[in-house]
């Protein structure tokens, strides 16, 4: 019962860490591409809240009841599946933290933007587009991290 447990907390934080992140991609691009300031600025606000709600936490919980059900599982931690998932799970944190500080400086151009009338600065659209670039490796990453997840290649 205690694998299964553990486990079914595993898949479940790896859902939130992935919906989170697809969620937050969506609505922050979509917003972006609408130019609309005020709307930029509320969803950048609330992207910004939910990776520090969501995706910390799950970013946190993942390895660790990973190497719990690894442990639990009986499978050597030096498996060539959990290595690679450990070098993915690396790289798409890797271009997740830049995306952070991005999103929180993005965040405040666009409210300075609503503040002032104005429109978004060009900082901020070089920033999306680094945003959309670390973006794609991360989530490629994940998703061949869930496959190995599933499928244990020996």
């Amino acid at each position: 019962m205690e694998y299964q447990i553990a486990k079914w907390l595993h898949i479940l934080s790896s859902t939130l860490l992935f919906g989170t992140g697809i969620g937050s991609a969506y609505y922050m691009l979509t917003a972006s591409l609408t130019r609309d300031v005020r709307a930029i600025a509320v969803v950048v606000r609330k992207v910004v809240l939910a990776d520090w709600l969501f995706t910390t936490t799950t970013i946190v919980f993942q390895p660790l009841s990973g190497f719990y059900l690894a442990h639990l599982a009986g499978f050597p931690l030096t498996s060539r599946w959990l290595m690679w998932t450990y070098a993915l799970y690396l790289l798409a944190g890797a271009c997740w933290l830049p995306v952070v500080w991005m999103q929180i400086r993005m965040r405040d151009m666009a409210e300075q933007a609503v503040r002032s009338g104005g429109e978004l600065p060009p900082l901020y659209w070089r920033m999306m587009r680094w945003w959309v670039a670390l973006g794609i490796p991360a989530f490629f990453a994940l998703v061949v991290v869930f496959w190995l997840m599933v499928v244990k290649p020996s």
